[in-house]
């Protein structure tokens, strides 16, 4: 095996040139091709969105899925607002009182902006209606019609009784009207007889006077029968005359507002009912003020609230179809909601308290919501699926909860639906809604995935840069010169976590400048370039550096041991990364390991503590079964291991020790030292190949600062996969100290390779008989599990012999 070699300083980080660029500053710029900085490298999720709002069958409404900061969210809005501007305003939606069923508010949809003039000309209807109606029946001519009406029915019932009077007067009878009624008395010579005198005439006489009494009585109550029927005549005369004053009076008040919507037939069947139930309501006011003079005002305005237009979706100021964002989606924000208020103890409402939701506002355009809010909502997600099923909007309390207040509600007609409702959210909450739901599959059929990257070359490096200028411009930043864009490429592909792609996180690039900036306008330059780039890059450093500072000096102090010089067998130099805070910091772990003869078990420490992860168990297994392939094909694995992480009192997650983990397994089994300079990373399969891992650039900055800290003398040096090389884009001070020949990165693609560079033995590979050369690790490797089989052997038949003896000893007597 060739002698290990380090990688070039050159391999350590992919410039960009800042003379690729043909511009000064960004201002010179155009912005990226398509005018908008979302749809560099969006090809794919932009056509998908205009395919989702494209496609009017039902069930193609929109997932927009990807990584925060991708621009999924600019580019959506963007894309809404471009298409509803060419669409037409929907109607106005509003609620009148159902004069039928009070319960249930019928539903009124007018053209954009004529709602909002129904309801002024209600308002004003309303405003002249109490005015209007008391004038007309205060009119003279009225309120004489009214007396004249009431006059003569009191003549009438008067007249009558006189004439029942003087008829039985004739017969020596005379009516009288007492306070509790009429009652009929003999009389003589004019006089009514007292009760002694008529006691005192014969019983003849008696009975014959008392005969025409009650005949008279007879006549009496037929009389009395008929005036209930004469009073109805007179008060439906009165209501004739109250209806004649008061129609004209009503007609001209509601006559500007039918001339205003002659075009609208359910506008005019309102305003009909409306005139019918003013004249009924003022009519029957009329006959209860004569009873009741102190009825209550709120009475009056309750029964003119009737009137009203509940205006419920105003698009008078609408240019296009609606475009809404709902920033807080709970079921009542969603639905709508119908509210209470409480009057003499009592909840009570009424369709003005009905209010709208984002459903109803977005009706006939577009709906945004953010996915993980709505999921958090309760009722939420049930209820926007229950509507866009039933293709209609409902406003009613969620199933789970009917029932559970006892307040009189309302059941406004429901609304049909017709918009179309996009959800942003990331790729978890997409595949988790897939797999769990099924009726999401059939709601939302087109899934727009946005890219979190794009490939780094020259062209899309151009394109990179006409980005940074949309977002300047957007920002009113500074512009940036070439050398400034080029560090930001730079930095674009770090956040990539590949030398040969670029990120698309505008967010993180937008901070990134606007910090930028701010370093330039310090030094009141008139563009910012790489110098500020870089100041603003180690600014944010320390302002994050607590947590890797404090590692860091826990490992010079001696609180956590390290080490990074000398040589041990068993004991490596593992690597990590953290992630705080959007931040992340990788620093060295001491991984050991310890073997001993067994049974061919490699206990994981973390594991059996339960701190170590499902991806780390497996990464342990895996190293494992290598071990048991290579080394155990035709003899029984005599050893069992243990592996620990030193010092970690947190949860292990990711296999990217496991490389690590096996170097210090074959290690400690061989006992030849692993050198202490050296750090790795880096997972292994099954045939000893070493795999990539992520984040590469922090693992090596978090070693490269601890040796720094104690002194680089030229021997220090990461290993990392092959595989991983091209995702280098390392500080620039680590590629100084590369070149410089301070510090070595070091690349392997195998186990064997791995341990030629830490321990400083050739590994050793079989001939074609399979003998691996003498001195050599592997060789050292499998003659020490020779020895281990052989010793369990041995151990095994001593065991065997000893229980036979004993066994005969029992039996011989």
């Amino acid at each position: 095996m060739a002698e290990p070699v380090a990688l070039p300083a050159s391999a350590l980080r992919t410039y960009c040139d800042p003379a690729c660029f043909t511009f000064d500053t960004t201002e010179s710029l155009d912005d990226p091709s398509g005018g908008h900085a979302g749809d560099l490298g969006q090809v794919r999720a932009v056509e998908a969105i205009r395919f989702g709002l494209a496609m009017g069958h039902s069930g193609y409404h929109v997932f927009v899925l990807g990584e925060p900061g991708s621009g999924k969210h600019a580019t959506t809005f963007r894309l809404l607002r471009e298409r509803a501007a060419t669409e037409p305003v929907p109607p106005d939606l509003c609620y009148l009182h159902n004069f039928d069923e009070a319960l249930k508010p019928r539903l009124l949809a007018l053209p954009a902006g004529r709602g909002a003039t129904l309801r002024s000309h209600m308002q004003t209807f309303i405003r002249e209606l109490g005015p209007a109606l008391g004038a007309a029946l205060d009119s003279e001519a009225h309120t004489e019609r009214v007396e004249a009406l009431q006059n003569a029915h009191k003549a009438r019932e008067d007249g009558a009784l006189r004439e029942l009077g003087e008829a039985c007067a004739a017969e020596s009878i005379s009516l009288l009207q007492t306070p509790e009624g009429f009652v009929f008395a003999p009389t003589r010579e004019g006089e009514v007889m007292s009760p002694e005198a008529f006691e005192a005439l014969p019983e003849e006489e008696r009975k014959a006077i008392e005969a025409r009494v009650t005949a008279w009585s007879e006549r009496l109550e037929d009389l009395l029968n008929d005036f209930p029927g004469w009073r109805k005549a007179v008060r439906e005369s009165i209501e004739r005359a109250e209806a004649e004053v008061l129609g004209p009076a009503v007609s001209h008040l509601l006559r500007e507002v039918r001339e205003a919507h002659a075009d609208l037939p359910e506008v005019l069947g309102f305003l009909d009912a409306v005139q019918k139930d003013v004249l009924d309501s003022a009519i029957r006011g009329t006959m209860l003020d004569e009873l009741d003079e102190d009825a209550a005002e709120s009475d009056e305005a309750a029964r003119h609230q009737r009137y009203q237009v509940k205006l419920l979706v105003d698009h008078s100021a609408s240019q296009g179809a609606p475009v809404v964002f709902e920033n807080n989606p709970g079921y009542g924000n969603l639905i709508g909601r119908i509210e209470h208020v409480v009057q003499q103890g009592n909840q009570v409402t009424h369709f003005n308290l009905i209010r709208a939701g984002a459903l109803h506002r977005a009706n006939g355009g577009y709906l945004v919501l953010d996915a993980e809010r709505l999921l958090t909502q309760p009722y939420a997600w049930e209820g926007l699926k229950r509507c866009l099923r039933a293709g209609e909007i409902r406003i009613e309390p969620p199933a789970e909860a009917q029932g559970w207040s006892g307040a009189l509600t309302l059941e406004p007609e429901a609304v049909p639906s017709a918009l179309k409702v996009v959800l942003i959210g990331d790729r978890d909450i997409y595949y988790l809604l897939m797999d769990n739901d099924p009726e999401f599959a059939d709601l939302f059929k087109v899934a727009a995935d946005f890219d979190d990257d794009l490939p780094r070359t020259p062209d899309n490096e151009c394109e990179y840069a006409r980005l940074m200028a949309l977002l300047v411009r957007s920002a009113k930043l500074l512009p940036i010169d070439r050398s400034g864009v080029a560090r930001l490429v730079e930095e674009g592909a770090r956040l990539a976590e590949d030398a040969g792609r670029l990120s698309l996180n505008t967010r993180a690039l937008s901070d990134l400048m606007r910090e930028a900036d701010h370093q330039a306008r310090l030094k009141g330059l008139a563009a910012t370039g790489r110098a500020e780039v870089e100041a603003a890059l180690e600014a944010r450093a320390r302002r994050c550096n607590r947590y890797p500072s404090r590692v860091r000096e826990s490992i010079l102090d001696g609180t956590t041991l390290i080490s990074t010089d000398g040589e041990r067998a068993g004991q490596i130099n593992g690597l990590v990364v953290v992630e705080l805070a959007g931040e992340r910091f990788g620093h060295p772990v001491r991984i050991t390991a310890t073997v001993r003869m067994g049974e061919g078990d490699v206990v994981d420490i973390e594991r059996e503590t339960e701190l170590g992860g499902a991806i780390h168990s497996k990464g342990v297994l895996i190293l494992s079964a290598f071990l048991a392939a290579r080394y155990a094909r035709h003899q029984p694995m005599s050893l069992s291991a243990s592996l620990v992480f030193e010092q970690s009192y947190a949860p292990v997650e990711g296999d990217s020790a496991s490389l690590a983990e096996l170097c210090a397994l074959l290690s400690a089994l061989t006992q030849i030292p692993i050198q202490q300079r050296f750090a790795i990373t880096g997972s292994v399969n099954q045939f000893g190949e070493v795999q990539v891992i992520g984040g590469v650039n922090e693992k090596i900055e978090g070693f490269y600062d601890l040796c720094t800290a104690r002194g680089l003398d030229g021997s220090h040096g990461v290993v990392i996969p092959a595989a991983s090389v091209r995702h280098l884009m390392l500080r620039e001070d680590v590629v100084q100290a590369a070149e410089q020949g301070l510090f070595h990165i070091h690349a392997v693609k195998t186990v064997d390779e791995a341990m030629t560079v830490l321990t400083g033995v050739e590994a050793g590979e079989p001939d074609a008989k399979g003998v691996i050369p003498k001195g050599t690790l592997n060789h050292k490797v499998a003659a020490v599990l020779a020895e281990m089989t052989a010793a369990r052997h041995a151990h095994a038949d001593a065991d065997g012999a000893v229980g036979s003896r004993q066994h005969r000893r029992r039996h011989s007597v």
